[in-house]
C-alpha cells in the first residue's frame, strides 16, 4: 500500500470528527489554517473553506504528493518541533495521526499553541487498549504495538493527548475517544488494513505466522465474530 492511500483510509476513520470539530471551530471563518505534519494532502486535500490553507511537513516526497492532491496549499518543509511561522499567525492549527510518532509531542503541542489560536488534534491511538477478538488473534496487537515501537512511535500516546494538550497551555474544548460503534469495516478496508499490518510486521515476524493469522481473521470475518478496535483519542482547544 502506497502512503497516500494509506493516509485517505486514516481520513476516512475521521470525516465526520472533522466536520464537527472544524464547524465548533469556526472553520466558516477562519482566514488562515495551518496542517502540522501534512503527509500527501489526504486532509487538506478535502478542506473546503475561503481560509488560505497551509501544510508543513518534514520530508519533501509527501509534499511533493500533496502539491497535486491539495493544488491551492502553501506548502512548508519543516520541522514540527520548531514551526518557521509567527506567534498566532493561523486562526486554526491541526494535526492527525501526528503525535505519536514525533520525538517529543509536548514540544510540538507547544509550537502548535504558539502560531494558533485554536489547536486540534483528530486522532492519536492508545494500543494498550487494542481489542482483537476471537483470542486467537490478539497476538496481531502485540506484533503490531512492537512494529510502531520499532518505528520511533510511541503508540501509547493517544492516552496522554488532553495531559499534553493541557501541558501546552491550550484551554481545553473538548477530548475524549473517537465514537466508532456500529461501523463496519468494508472489504477494501480490511484488505487495507491487511496491506499495512503485513508491511509492519515483515522482518519481524515469520511469514507462515503472518499468513496463518490473515487465514483466521478471514474465517472469523466470514463468522461475523471478528473484532479490531484501537481507542483512538481527539482533543482541540484554544490558546
Amino acid at each position: 500500500m502506497n502512503e497516500h492511500t494509506r493516509y485517505l483510509q486514516q481520513a476516512a476513520w475521521t470525516r465526520d470528527l472533522r466536520t464537527y470539530l472544524f464547524d465548533k471551530a469556526g472553520l466558516a471563518g477562519a482566514r488562515r489554517v495551518l496542517e502540522v505534519g501534512c503527509g500527501t494532502g489526504a486532509i487538506l486535500g478535502e478542506i473546503h473553506t475561503p481560509a488560505a490553507l497551509h501544510g508543513l511537513d518534514l520530508e519533501p516526497e509527501p509534499l511533493a504528493q500533496c502539491q497535486i492532491h491539495a493544488v491551492s496549499v502553501s506548502l512548508t518543509q519543516g520541522d514540527a518541533h520548531f514551526l518557521p511561522y509567527p506567534n498566532r499567525s493561523f486562526d486554526i492549527v491541526y494535526c492527525h495521526f501526528l503525535l505519536l510518532w514525533v520525538e517529543n509531542p509536548l514540544q510540538v503541542a507547544c509550537e502548535m499553541a504558539r502560531v494558533g489560536r485554536t489547536v486540534i488534534a483528530f486522532a492519536e491511538p492508545d494500543y494498550s487498549q487494542r481489542v482483537d477478538e476471537p483470542p486467537e488473534l490478539r497476538p496481531l496487537g502485540k506484533w503490531q504495538t512492537e512494529a510502531l515501537q520499532r518505528k520511533g512511535a510511541n503508540p501509547f500516546f493517544g492516552a496522554r493527548l488532553a495531559e499534553t494538550f493541557r501541558q501546552a497551555g491550550i484551554r481545553l474544548e473538548e477530548t475524549g475517544p473517537i465514537q466508532t460503534s456500529g461501523r463496519k469495516r468494508t472489504a477494501e478496508e480490511w484488505e487495507n488494513e491487511w496491506a499495512v499490518m503485513e508491511s509492519d510486521l515483515a522482518g519481524f515476524v515469520r511469514g507462515e505466522d503472518i499468513q496463518n493469522m490473515k487465514r483466521l481473521d478471514e474465517e472469523a470475518r466470514r463468522r461475523g465474530g471478528r473484532v479490531l478496535h484501537v481507542p483512538t483519542f481527539f482533543a482541540w482547544g484554544k490558546t
